[in-house]
C-alpha cells in the first residue's frame, strides 16, 4: 500500500497543516535553490542544452533563471534547463541522511508548471516543494544506501517521483490521479554514478524536474500506471533496491510526524558534500598561517584523515577541467588553503588547471577512517620548517550541527548570482526570499 499511502498523505496535506520549522526550512530550501539556478544559468553545460532544444520549445509561460526574466520556454524545457543550471555547480542543497539534493527535480517542476497557470500563491508553492522533498526523501531512505552504492544517482532517481508529488499538489490531483502520477514517474527512472564529473550529472536532476511534471500532466487527464507501483514485486523499490531490502512502509508511515525537509541542509562550497569538512579545515588553517606571517608556499605536505565516502566519492587526483575538481578533496584543499575560501570561482576551469593551485594540490594526500563521521576531519600540515598545524573539523559548516544562517545563505546567493545578473543580484535576493509571501508566485518569478 505504500503508493497509495504516499498518494493520500500529498494530496490531504494543506499548506496551514505545516508545522512552522517545516515552512521555514521550505523557504530556506526555495531560496538555495533559486539562487543555485541563477549561479548556473550561464554555465556550458546549461548553454549546450540550451542551444540543442531552443528550437523545440513550445509557447514561452516559464523564466530561465538568470536571464532577467526576458528569456522564457514552455514549461517542460523549463524545468530540465532550470534543474541542470541548480545543480550544475554542485552548490544545492543536502539530505545528509541519504545525500539526496531534493530541493532541484521538485522545485524547478512546480516553478516551471506555477508559472504556466500565472495564478498559484506562494503558500500554496512552498506546500508542494515540502510535500515533493518529502517523497523524495521517504522512498530515498527506503532504498538507502546499497541503492546508490550499485551505482544510482538518487538524487534523480527519487527525483521524478518527488517532482509528480509536488506539481500534482499544485494540480490539485484526486488521490487515485496521485497515485497514477507516481507510477509513471517511478518508470522514469533516471541518474547514473557513472557520469559524476560530466556535464550528464546535472542533467540528472533537470530530466527528473521534466520526468515529474510530465508524469502529473498524464495523470491529470486520466493516464492510468499500476497502483503499487513503488511497492510491487517489480515495482520501483525493488527494483532499484540494489538487492537490500526496501523499507518504504516503515519510512512512508512517518509522513507528517518526522519531516526530512527539517533536516535538509545548504552546502558553502560548491562541490561534493563529503569534501566539506576538509575544505572547512584548509580555510581555518589558511587563517592560521596568515596569522603565523606564513602563506601556503610554505607548506610541505598536507595529511588529511577522511570519512572514507570522500575517497570513493572526490578522489579525482589530476583534475582537467571545473566540473572534475567538484570531485577532488586534492583540489578542495588546496584553493582553501591558497585563497581562504572554495566559491563557485575557485571552481572554474582557469583555476583547477593553475599552476600555482596544482603545486600544492601535489601536496595534500587523504586517507579513509572509518572511525570518522561523514562531517568530521583531521588535518595535519607539515610546514617547510619542520614544525605542523593540526585541525580536527567535528561537524563542517554547513550541517546540521552548524547550520548555515540566512545570512550566510544570502551571502552565498548575492555571491554566485552576481556573476550573472551583476548589480540586481542583491534584488533578485530579496525577490527569492519573499516567494512564500506572494499571491502569484508568476509574478515574482518574472522579477527574477
Amino acid at each position: 500500500m505504500a503508493s497509495k499511502t504516499l498518494a493520500r498523505w500529498a494530496t490531504n496535506l494543506t499548506a496551514s497543516s505545516l508545522p512552522p520549522p517545516v515552512r521555514r526550512a521550505a523557504i530556506r530550501s526555495l531560496y538555495n535553490y533559486i539562487g543555485c539556478a541563477i549561479g548556473g544559468s550561464k554555465h556550458p553545460a546549461v548553454i549546450k542544452a540550451h542551444d540543442a532544444l531552443q528550437p523545440f520549445f513550445g509557447p514561452a509561460t516559464s523564466t530561465l533563471y538568470g536571464s532577467s526574466g526576458t528569456v522564457k520556454a514552455d514549461a517542460q524545457h523549463a524545468a530540465l534547463l532550470n534543474g541542470i543550471a541548480s545543480h550544475v555547480h554542485d552548490y544545492d542543497d543536502t539530505h545528509l541522511a541519504t545525500i539526496i539534493h531534493p530541493t532541484g527535480p521538485v522545485a524547478s517542476a512546480i516553478l516551471a508548471y506555477a508559472e504556466y497557470k500565472d495564478a498559484i500563491s506562494g503558500s500554496d508553492v512552498l506546500c508542494a516543494l515540502t510535500a515533493g522533498i518529502e517523497a523524495s526523501c521517504k522512498i530515498g531512505l527506503a532504498v538507502w544506501p546499497e541503492h546508490y552504492d550499485i551505482g544510482w544517482h538518487i538524487t534523480s532517481s527519487t527525483g521524478s517521483i518527488g517532482a509528480a508529488v509536488g506539481v500534482g499538489k499544485l494540480m490539485k490531483l484526486s488521490e487515485d490521479q496521485m497515485a497514477h502520477a507516481i507510477g509513471l514517474a517511478a518508470v522514469q527512472v533516471v541518474g547514473l554514478r557513472e557520469m559524476f564529473g560530466s556535464d550528464t550529472k546535472s542533467f540528472h536532476p533537470g530530466r527528473a524536474a521534466q520526468s515529474g511534471l510530465l508524469a502529473a500532466l498524464l495523470a491529470e487527464k486520466g493516464y492510468t500506471s499500476s497502483s503499487e507501483a513503488l511497492e510491487a514485486k517489480r515495482g520501483w523499490a525493488n527494483v532499484v533496491a540494489g538487492g537490500g531490502t526496501p523499507r518504504l512502509e516503515h519510512y512512508l508511515s512517518e509522513l507528517g510526524r518526522k519531516w526530512e525537509i527539517e533536516s535538509n541542509a545548504f552546502k558553502p562550497f560548491p562541490c561534493g558534500i563529503v569534501c566539506h569538512p576538509a575544505i572547512d579545515g584548509c580555510i581555518q588553517l589558511h587563517h592560521e598561517l596568515r596569522k603565523q606571517g606564513l602563506s601556503p608556499t610554505d607548506v610541505q605536505k598536507v595529511e588529511a584523515r577522511v570519512h572514507p565516502l570522500v575517497i570513493e566519492l572526490t578522489s579525482k587526483r589530476t583534475p582537467k577541467d571545473g566540473l572534475e575538481g567538484k570531485f577532488s578533496v586534492f583540489h578542495g584543499c588546496a584553493v582553501a588553503l591558497l585563497y581562504g575560501k572554495a566559491g563557485p570561482a575557485q571552481y572554474s576551469d582557469e583555476i583547477v588547471c593553475d599552476s600555482t593551485v596544482i603545486t600544492i594540490r601535489d601536496k595534500v594526500d587523504a586517507t579513509a577512517d572509518q572511525a570518522l563521521s561523514a562531517d568530521e576531519t583531521y588535518l595535519i600540515v607539515h610546514l617547510t620548517d619542520g614544525s605542523t598545524l593540526n585541525k580536527h573539523i567535528r561537524h563542517a559548516i554547513g550541517s546540521l550541527e552548524v547550520p548555515m544562517s540566512d545570512e550566510q545563505l544570502t551571502e552565498k546567493f548575492i555571491d554566485q548570482a552576481t556573476l550573472v545578473l551583476g548589480k540586481d543580484a542583491a534584488r533578485a535576493s530579496n525577490y527569492a526570499w519573499k516567494i512564500g509571501e506572494s499571491g502569484n508566485v508568476a509574478e515574482e518569478l518574472r522579477m527574477l
